[in-house]
């Protein structure tokens, strides 16, 4: 079994529509039941074109069917599947509170060892708080490490950040399975699934977000708009209960 059989598993047997689908330039917006987010990550062939299937038919399928796609080898093809799955998401209210990831490791990583997959712009902050904060990208920039340094770093690591994306790129069960059992461990980020079931493989902290003004997030995503930019999104954590 692996992780992305346990999260299908959980969505509605019933067949849900989809009402509408968006592929930004940096978000996709997939909405059904309730409106969900992932990162567009693509794989660009010949010409910077990035085939995807059944282009144009896509509301002809069901969310769930969609959703299926998060195990797709296609980057494109699987950031539909994360949003779609995160659209189907019932979402627990109180389970949820308000605020975003740099919060949370600001109380986690004070004198701590700190690694954090992906550049997330609040990295700055964390550096004089951190006992040492190590950065690792797939695409690394400046101080950055390439990701083959996680199997360096995550086993010995006080406090670990990881990005949703890696449910799209799937490295999320490798990562996961290098951080040392114990430790406060994050996933972070608008493609984060805030489902419960990541719990039990080791998660302490789900840091997402949630659409509650479908019309203008739906606008400012076709716009192009960044993280930053997209309206009408509150960004909440989940804490794994003690």
């Amino acid at each position: 079994m692996s992780i992305y059989t346990d999260l299908l598993a959980l969505l509605p047997k019933e067949p849900v529509p989809l009402r509408s689908v968006l592929v930004g330039v940096h978000w996709t917006l997939v909405c059904s039941k309730h409106s969900g987010l992932g990162s567009t990550l693509v794989n660009y062939g010949p010409h910077g074109h990035a085939p995807m299937r059944d282009v144009g038919c896509l509301l002809e399928k069901s969310a769930q069917e969609l959703a299926g796609w998060i195990e797709s080898d296609n980057l494109l093809e699987a950031s539909l599947g994360i949003a779609a799955y995160n659209s189907l998401i019932d979402l627990d209210d109180s389970k949820l509170k308000e605020g975003n990831a740099s919060e949370v490791l600001r109380c986690e990583c004070p004198g701590k060892n700190l690694a954090v997959i992906g550049h997330f712009p609040f990295i700055t902050k964390l550096r004089d708080l951190a006992a040492n904060l190590w950065v690792i990208e797939k695409d690394p920039h400046g101080d950055d490490f390439p990701e083959e340094a996680a199997q360096e770093f995550l086993p010995s690591e006080d406090v670990v950040a990881i990005t949703g994306t890696a449910f799209i790129n799937h490295t999320i069960e490798r990562l996961l399975s290098l951080c040392r059992p114990g430790v406060p461990v994050m996933i972070l980020g608008p493609s984060t699934p805030l489902v419960p079931l990541l719990f039990d493989y080791g998660v302490t902290y789900l840091s997402g977000s949630r659409i509650i003004d479908e019309a203008a997030a739906r606008l400012t995503i076709s716009q192009g708009a960044g993280f930053p930019q997209v309206r009408g999104v509150q960004v909440v954590n989940m804490v794994k209960d003690a």
